[in-house]
């Protein structure tokens, strides 16, 4: 598991060695037998394993943070990559509360980390570390992060009526978010608020500038099939709309898909 020693894994999961070993082997055994591929989850299945996926980064976080074996007390290779892999999942999911928490929890931790050690490789206690060495615009953005998340939720909740929907805050908000999270899903949803505050057109610009990169996406042509049917392109609409029912494999987002093809017919 992500290149760990069995004595690392049973550390993390407070097993023994030889408990660990087994349950590998069992996995081993059980993916030889059934021929289980390994290959990138189809989207439907991305829900299930994320409290898995979560709890993996977490483990690598915490063995890079304070490293259970090896001759360096810390594996900063570790950290950046369970990083990286944090900031992956909120891109993939910028509504959940869940991976923005792990992004941010971690983060704080590594802003702190030029004066967890001294200059003999020892570890300084929290109440004795020099706090001037710590990262405190990457701390802003660990709590701006959560923030922002919990601030555009309640755009959406508050208002009674979706006619109610602050726009134009949601917007503002999204500009705040891509500067701590950057990510193509971020700035796909972010064209959402641009049309409603700037209009369809607007919205569409800033669609074409994520195209390639969610070009296998189905959400980024059903909000384009949207915007096209908006300013009247019934044609191109359409085919945004069975592009995005193509690409989905949930169903229920493949009929709703299906009944606005339907009505646009």
């Amino acid at each position: 598991m992500c290149g760990f020693t069995t004595a690392q894994i049973a550390g993390a999961l407070l097993c023994s060695e030889a408990a660990v070993s087994q349950r590998v082997s069992r996995a081993r055994r059980k993916i030889r037998a059934a021929g289980i591929a390994f290959r990138a989850p189809e989207p439907e299945e991305l829900d299930a394993r994320l409290g898995e996926v979560l709890a993996v980064v977490y483990l690598i976080f915490n063995e890079g943070y304070l490293s259970t074996s090896g001759e360096r007390p810390e594996s900063r290779d570790l950290i950046d990559d369970a990083a990286w892999l944090g900031s992956l999942l909120v891109g993939l999911y910028p509504r959940e509360p869940e991976p923005a928490g792990l992004l941010a929890l971690m983060r704080l931790h590594l802003a702190r980390i030029r004066a967890r050690f001294d200059t003999n490789r020892e570890l300084v206690l929290l109440a004795e570390q020099d706090r001037s060495l710590w990262d405190h615009a990457m701390i802003q953005d660990a709590i701006s992060l959560l923030a922002l998340q919990a601030a555009i939720a309640a755009c959406h909740a508050d208002a009674r009526r979706f006619a109610d929907t602050d726009w134009a805050q949601i917007l503002v908000l999204y500009d705040l978010l891509l500067g701590v999270a950057p990510s193509p899903i971020v700035r796909l949803n972010r064209a959402v608020a641009v049309a409603r505050v700037q209009g369809a057109a607007a919205a569409l610009r800033e669609l074409d500038a994520v195209a390639d990169q969610l070009a296998g996406y189905h959400l980024l042509h059903a909000i384009r099939g949207r915007l096209l049917h908006e300013l009247g392109d019934r044609e191109r609409a359409r085919a945004a709309e069975l592009r995005a029912a193509e690409l989905t494999t949930n169903p229920a987002e493949r009929a709703l898909l299906r009944r606005r093809i339907a009505l646009d017919s």
